[in-house]
């Protein structure tokens, strides 16, 4: 195979591109059928940041996709591209193995929609025939929360089961039926998956029916019985949830990898936590997440050979372990890291061993910012983790004997290791009032005070109608807004505040440890009075019965001694002797019980420079934290149902949809579960904030590309969609009700029960009944299997092709009937008449004419006429008004009286040729040929 002959030319401005291994060969997959894999195929999708925001430390991903039924020969081809396309892109670009029903959370954030996967193979050469568009009758089985997928599955109620999805998909009729035990956000998920099948392959013109409730929705079971048959016995349970927990991911190794004698030599390095000096740039190595994901480094010195082999050698990685063949492999390059691999090591900086950096360069916070920008930009804020300039309203409270009593505002700034606090502060943003609720933890404050402190913060929540931003702090870890807030005095006492709101005794010696160079990282913290506690780099304060003692160490600067005598004030008074490090006088020893070694280095910040934002759904399984990632997240993936997780690095944020609120008291501890099973070893101290929907702190909305403020104003609820939406589209078909052999009207659809809507939507303005093929000449197609004499349509035709519509004709609306008679397992006649009716419309099918002699034909249309026997000539036909046909012929349908040899001189075509076309296309030849 010449890899070289089949590699495709890419589009640089389009984020996106598929192709499908055809033939050895990469083909191009056209956009509207992106999302859509057929399971004897390969595919290879690239995804190339667009954004300027996504490009910071991002690369391009490079996937290959194999289906379950696909061959070693078109996966070999497709790895063999993958590295050819690697090598054109560079090294910017992170490779990834995706297997099946197994992809990647970052593969699956590609398409939103959901994946859907076809049975069988593409046609060869990826012709692209006009076909029936409406010429189907599947049964797609949904799942998954965040990430939907769809996959074919038999024609038949034993698919079912009673905790997911399924979707009937009748070509014009689509009936989504939801099992009893699935959740509303599925529901919701799976009805948007259903829309875009609508909207993507039917443009629209496809009505969609839901149930919820087979009680209140008989008329749409009805249908499904129709097709499926009659079910017998009761639905099989929901099949167990094998989703990956994040206690299963919190297990990392990391394996050197190297050959020797031909032989493929693995020896394991390190676990938990893993260091980045760990890697060196000649080498290559193989992390393994617990068997969930295979990661492979490649040092930028390692060899091309062995970049070649990446994906051979994680596979035999993958045997020898006896993991299961779909685990998902990820291929890293030195200096263009994933952020997912990043985040598995306990430090990580851009900087460490001059590497390269192919994203862009991280951004250097200033030390002195101008908090006035940070109203208008919200980007600036999330980075500084700065609200505002910290000048708004400040209350605090200390818990003591379970309840809040208020501090007095004196002392705000004073607080005790051994007690909780709550603070909350007040701002205004865009005109509306704003609230962040800080619940500080001292380092020895009981569990019980603990517990004390989250009852009372729900309770001023309640007082302020869940309108509370919640940051959960512990002590020596506050952010820089908390710190802003006491304008760099803060100082932590240790011991605890008594019952009476009086500290404890102090005793007559203390040592006071100041930390900061600006008020919005300056903390002042009470350490044991003794020589080893000193540092170099820093500035203490040492109180004592008759002096207080400034000491100065050698490597502090001038920011540090600056803010040191504003912020002991509170402590020392007036009183105070300033001391340089190596100029001590014999008290200031004598204090701290005489000399003793302390250190001299110099603590470096943390370096975050190397970690990007990463946005997870939050759910439960067998008491688990089980996290879903939006990789390139953006506001549209939080909606109303959702518990998000925001990690920062520095942060966790947890955003509660407005449906959500409920898991408030879980979402605190699923973000201490995260920092405690991060297999980075993360600090269970990072602050914690819990923010309901509506109520977003810049914060957090700084570290989303674009924020609405005004999204979710007039959101929908899953039951207002059903209810109102799929009922009021414009082209509503109204169900009639038929039980004695005549029909009614239906009730107007915002009367109709809500298992039962039927609704589609019509870009164009036209409505009409049309054929999902599960009746064909009046017979029901048992088990999905196609009548024989029918032609297949190309795979791709129902994302190809939009015809539009003729409107329906009031008859038409009326033979759309269902039945509410007794069933004996098949179809009666009124519900056969009922699929008729949605079958025999207009639109861009194949509709064979009818027979000579045939007694039947278009006996369900409007108007219907006697029938003709044999065929007619042509003048009789041609450019004819209505009135001047013979009597039995359908206007509507001239060219079916023609017999078979006119037919072939005048059109050019036999006529199965002519009806295999689209309507569209018979109806322009129509017109041109006098025939319409």
């Amino acid at each position: 195979m010449d890899v070289n002959k089949g590699l495709p030319a890419t589009d640089s401005h389009r984020g996106l591109h598929v192709w499908i291994i055809e033939n050895l060969r990469m083909a191009p997959v056209p956009e509207k059928a992106y999302g859509n894999f057929f399971e004897e195929h390969c595919y290879i999708v690239l995804h190339v940041p667009q954004s300027l925001k996504a490009t910071q430390g991002a690369c391009s991903d490079l996937h290959y996709w194999a289906g379950k039924e696909a061959g070693a020969e078109a996966q070999d081809a497709a790895e063999a591209f993958v590295q050819q396309l690697q090598e054109t892109l560079g090294g910017a670009t992170v490779q990834h193995r995706e297997a099946q029903g197994h992809e990647s959370d970052c593969f699956r954030s590609y398409f939103r929609s959901g994946i859907i996967y076809r049975r069988g193979g593409l046609a060869s050469a990826l012709t692209h025939v006009e076909t029936n568009l409406y010429n189907i009758q599947r049964l797609l089985h949904i799942r998954g929360r965040k990430h939907v997928s769809a996959a074919e599955v038999e024609l038949s109620w034993s698919s079912f089961n009673k905790g997911d999805i399924f979707l009937l998909d009748l070509g014009k009729v689509m009936i989504q039926w939801n099992g009893p035990e699935t959740s509303i956000p599925e529901k919701a998920r799976g009805l948007a998956l259903t829309c875009s099948l609508r909207d993507r392959e039917r443009g629209g013109r496809a009505q969609i029916g839901v149930v919820d409730d087979e009680v209140e929705a008989t008329d749409l079971v009805r249908i499904m019985e129709a097709v499926l048959g009659c079910r017998v016995g009761n639905l099989p349970a929901t099949r167990p949830d094998k989703s990956v927990n994040q206690l299963q991911k919190a297990s990392v190794r990391l394996y050197h990898v190297c050959e020797k004698d031909e032989d493929l030599v693995i020896q394991e390095l390190a676990t938990c936590p893993l260091t980045q000096d760990l890697l060196r740039e000649e080498d290559y190595y193989i992390l393994d997440q617990g068997g969930f994901k295979i990661y492979v480094w490649q040092g930028r010195l390692s060899s091309l050979q062995e970049k070649k082999a990446a994906f051979s050698r994680a596979l035999r990685f993958i045997q020898a372990k006896g993991y299961p063949t779909y685990t998902n492999v990820e291929v890293v390059n030195d200096g263009a890291e994933s952020a997912s691999f990043r985040q598995l090591f306990q430090s990580w900086s851009t900087k460490q061993r001059g590497n390269k950096n192919f994203g862009r360069p991280s951004k250097s916070i200033q030390v002195r910012p101008d908090v006035g920008k940070l109203r208008s930009q919200p980007e600036l804020a999330a980075q500084l983790r700065m609200v505002d300039d910290a000048s708004g309203k400040v209350e605090v409270w200390c818990i003591r004997d379970l309840g809040r009593q208020p501090v007095d505002p004196e002392r705000h700034a004073q607080l005790c290791a051994g007690n909780c606090y709550l603070v909350l502060y007040t701002y205004q943003r865009m005109g509306h009032v704003q609230h962040i609720l800080y619940l500080w933890r001292g380092h020895r404050a009981t569990t019980r005070d603990v517990k004390a402190l989250n009852c009372n913060a729900e309770e001023l929540d309640l007082m302020y109608r869940g309108a509370l931003v919640q940051e959960h702090v512990t002590m020596g870890s506050e952010p820089p807004h908390f710190l802003a807030i006491f304008q760099g005095q803060l100082v932590v006492f240790q011991g605890h505040t008594g019952h009476d709101g009086k500290e404890q005794p102090a005793p007559a010696t203390r040592l006071f440890h100041v930390q900061g160079t600006d008020s919005c990282n300056t903390r002042t913290v009470e350490v044991p009075a003794r020589a080893s506690a000193l540092n170099s780099h820093d500035i203490f304060l040492l109180v004592t019965a008759s002096v207080c003692y400034l000491w100065f160490g050698k490597g502090c600067s001038g920011d540090q001694r600056e803010m040191a005598r504003t912020a002991v004030s509170a402590v020392s008074g007036e009183n105070k002797e300033t001391v340089l490090e190596g100029q001590e006088p014999p008290g200031f020893w004598e204090a701290l019980g005489g000399p003793a070694p302390y250190p001299g280095n110099k603590r470096l910040p943390e370096d975050v420079s190397g970690f990007q934002p990463r946005l997870f759904e939050c759910s439960s399984h067998m008491g688990h934290l089980v996290l879903t990632e939006m990789v390139f997240f953006s506001q549209e993936d939080l909606d109303k149902y959702d518990i998000m997780l925001l990690d920062t690095w520095q942060e966790i944020f947890l955003w509660l949809g407005e449906a959500a609120s409920k898991w408030k008291k879980e979402a605190a501890d699923w973000g201490q579960e995260y920092l405690k099973t991060h297999p980075a070893g993360r600090s269970p101290a990072t602050p914690v904030v819990v923010i309901k929907q509506g109520h977003e702190p810049p914060t957090f909305t700084g570290w989303f590309l674009a924020w609405d403020p005004y999204k979710w104003t007039n959101d929908q609820s899953y039951k207002e969609v059903v209810d109102g939406s799929l009922g009021a589209m414009p082209a509503i078909c109204e169900i009639t009700a038929v039980s004695t052999g005549f029909s009614r009207p239906a009730p107007p659809p915002s009367r109709l029960p809500p298992g039962s809507r039927l609704g589609r939507q019509d870009p164009d303005g036209q409505n009409g009944q049309e054929r999902s093929q599960a009746l064909v000449d009046g017979r029901v197609c048992s088990g999905g299997k196609r009548p024989s004499g029918l032609s297949v349509a190309s795979p791709w035709e129902p994302l190809l092709h939009t015809p539009s519509l003729s409107p329906l004709s009031e008859q038409e609306l009326n033979d759309f009937q269902l039945s509410r008679g007794p069933s004996n397992g098949g179809a009666d006649p009124l519900t056969l008449q009922t699929l008729k009716g949605s079958q025999d419309g207009s639109g861009n099918e194949r509709q064979p004419g009818p027979k000579a002699g045939d007694a039947s034909t278009n006996s369900h249309h409007s108007s219907p006429r006697p029938t003709i026997s044999g065929s007619l000539p042509r003048q009789r036909l041609m450019h004819q008004a209505v009135e001047d046909l013979p009597e039995g012929v359908d206007p509507a349908r001239k060219e079916f009286y023609l017999s078979d040899s006119d037919f072939q001189e005048i059109f050019g075509k036999s006529k199965e040729e002519f009806y295999s076309m689209a309507k569209w296309r018979q109806q322009q030849e129509k017109k041109q040929l006098g025939l319409f």
